[in-house]
């Protein structure tokens, strides 16, 4: 796994257009542009905390809402993702990281088990952060799991303020995939007792 590990995804539907690379061996340069600030806000923090470097630029149809967008940039960059994990040997695959943003708690634990499931918990938010739908949260996080191959648990344990629950969630996915995709320098195999994911 000496090369860098980059995925790219171009997705057109009769709703959205959206181009994603990411690098998974990155610094963490972020340049993203979906039309829906507060994503924009929490894509860049998702990928600053993993070192991951992501473009995602995308062109959907907002006039309606931010639900086909949000949903297929989730799908576009799940897919990107399962292109860097190529085979996915030797890399760590479980990721587990809990992360205070003010007042606020999250905690995500994930398997890069190519058996997609999602479990969110989050407490009671504003229907709205800024003009972005906080249940379109959950949307983006199931879109990226059936379409990474990833098991994925997030629990926002508690908080009071909204847009500080999100960001927690947020960062502690960038933390949580880092720790998963990272090599394992005592594994050359695929990291599983069946030989396959």
């Amino acid at each position: 796994m000496g090369d860098r590990r980059t995925g790219k995804v171009e997705r057109t539907t009769m709703e959205t257009r959206v181009l994603v690379e990411i690098c998974l061996d990155g610094t963490g340069a972020v340049d993203v542009n979906t039309g829906v600030p507060f994503l924009d806000h929490m894509l860049t923090l998702f990928a600053v905390h993993g070192l991951f470097d992501l473009k995602v630029t995308a062109k959907g149809d907002l006039e309606v809402d931010a639900h086909h967008t949000v949903e297929d940039i989730g799908i576009s960059i799940g897919q990107a993702l399962s292109k860097a994990l190529g085979d996915r040997k030797g890399i760590t695959r479980y990721g587990h990281f809990t992360v205070p943003m003010d007042e606020a708690l999250a905690c995500v634990t994930l398997d890069l088990s190519n058996r997609p499931f999602l479990i969110y918990d989050a407490p009671p938010m504003a229907e709205r952060t800024g003009e972005f739908e906080t249940q379109l949260a959950p949307e983006f996080f199931r879109a990226f799991c059936q379409h990474g191959g990833i098991t994925m648990h997030i629990r926002i344990l508690y908080g009071t303020n909204t847009h500080h629950m999100l960001e927690a969630a947020f960062k502690a996915l960038g933390r949580a995939l880092a720790a998963s995709v990272s090599p394992d320098p005592r594994r050359s195999t695929i990291p599983s007792s069946k030989g396959t994911l």
